[in-house]
């Protein structure tokens, strides 16, 4: 069977071999990677791997490689929203997965652990700010992962059919995904300290997570009614804006991903600090210890 060969315009690789966004060559690719969306937080978390071997950026995208205790890892930025997940993803899964030279995919498939560490606004009132809060499910209200075939086969159908129902979902709004976490990795990370929840992955950070600036809302009510859904006796437990795609894709790709998140926020107390740093340096740390 003859292979297929990705066109130049399906993926483009830069003239110095790097892929076209990430700007990474294969070769710097390591399999345990720390995603976060602001890309001066890559500098913090290579602060502290033990050595530092590369160093890129392009646009949002800031990438620093090296070890922590005799571990290849590297800390990569995504910005913000479920189209830059896109974006990483394919191409880390390029970068893993195809040959550049062919440009057709390896026989043998290479599998990434790629953990994204954020901050989020938590839904339930109980939930402190500081509070690490693992998607253990992931709602993603952003429709990018219906874009890709077999979706539903990493997807909790009957959540998001539950879901649709109890919530009174409106239909102009983009047909919602449920994506769990990869369930080793949450073992693993997750211990005593961290809450574990459903998150949702919001398109916007205004209007799609129920701010009222200066417009108002198509649906005030959404983000009480989230409060109150219960499945399984599972409690929505935070916004953020990346999770479900990435925890979509990585099981379409056949990765392993996750998402642990600091509360900065409470959306039903009105309590916000912009003072979050020390409590998300202590959650990288954890992290790496875990990984």
């Amino acid at each position: 069977m003859t292979k297929r060969v990705i066109p130049d315009s399906e993926l483009i690789i830069n003239e110095d071999g790097s892929i076209f966004h990430l700007h990474l060559r294969p070769e710097q690719l390591c399999d345990n990677i720390i995603v976060c969306g602001d890309p001066g937080r890559v500098d913090m978390i290579a602060s502290y791997f033990d050595t530092r071997t590369f160093e890129v950026s392009s646009r949002e995208f800031h990438t620093i490689g090296g070890a922590y205790k005799g571990k290849p890892v590297m800390a990569l930025s995504h910005g913000i929203g479920a189209d830059n997940i896109d974006i990483v993803m394919n191409e880390l899964d390029a970068l893993a997965n195809i040959d550049f030279a062919t440009r057709e995919v390896n026989d043998n498939l290479r599998q990434l652990t790629i953990i994204r560490i954020g901050t989020s606004g938590a839904l339930q009132p109980e939930l402190k700010i500081g509070t690490p809060v693992i998607a253990v499910k992931a709602i993603g209200f952003d429709g990018a992962l219906n874009f890709y075939a077999n979706r539903n086969s990493v997807c909790d159908i009957d959540m998001e059919s539950d879901f649709c129902d109890n919530i009174d979902w409106n239909p102009m709004f983009a047909c919602p995904y449920i994506v769990d976490a990869d369930a080793e990795l949450v073992s693993r990370i997750g211990k005593d300290d961290m809450t574990k929840g459903i998150t949702i992955t919001a398109n916007g950070f205004y209007g799609p997570q129920g701010r009222y600036v200066r417009l108002p809302l198509t649906e005030p009510t959404l983000n009480s009614r989230l409060e109150q859904y219960r499945y399984k006796g599972c409690a929505i437990t935070n916004y953020e804006m990346e999770s479900a795609m990435l925890q979509g894709l990585a099981k379409l790709m056949g990765h392993k991903a996750m998402t642990v998140c600091c509360i900065i926020a409470n959306r039903m107390n009105n309590d916000a600090t912009p003072n979050y740093k020390t409590a998300v340096e202590d959650l990288v740390k954890t992290v790496l210890e875990r990984l």
